[in-house]
């Protein structure tokens, strides 16, 4: 199994979905993986980073914010370089949060409907692999 330098936080309150993610992400070789359950937990855990995390990884419906205004935050203090969406929101509300982010100048790559599919992961993190991070 390849190992990635990735450094990704995932940030995600359901615990089957955060262990299902974090086994996903492990089993592609991604091993620099920060978990968090909210949105408090997350940017504790991003004040305390040496660096940024190069991808965060966040439900959109977190129980203390939603989660585009944690990429917000983290966005503009400098924590991340970039984040996915993950949500069990119908497509078109997706597509409205990515034209929100355009809009604000978000560094969101994307989006993914969950349950996540691996295809879909790594069509949206390949680009970054390959950039060399």
């Amino acid at each position: 199994m390849l190992k990635h330098r990735l450094r990704l936080l995932l940030v995600e309150d359901h615990p089957f979905q955060l262990l299902a993610t974090q086994c996903l992400l492990n089993s592609f070789g991604f091993d620099q993986l920060s978990l968090a359950e909210n949105a408090e937990q997350a940017i504790r855990l991003m004040t305390q980073a040496e660096e940024p995390f190069d991808i965060m990884l966040c439900d959109q419906c977190l129980p203390d914010l939603p989660g585009l205004e944690l990429v917000e935050i983290a966005s503009r203090r400098g924590f991340i370089v970039g984040a996915i969406l993950l949500s069990g929101l119908p497509t078109l509300e997706l597509e409205n949060l990515n034209n929100q982010a355009l809009r604000r100048n978000l560094p969101l790559i994307g989006y993914l409907s969950k349950p996540l599919n691996r295809d879909e992961l790594m069509t949206l993190i390949n680009p970054i692999i390959n950039v060399g991070l």
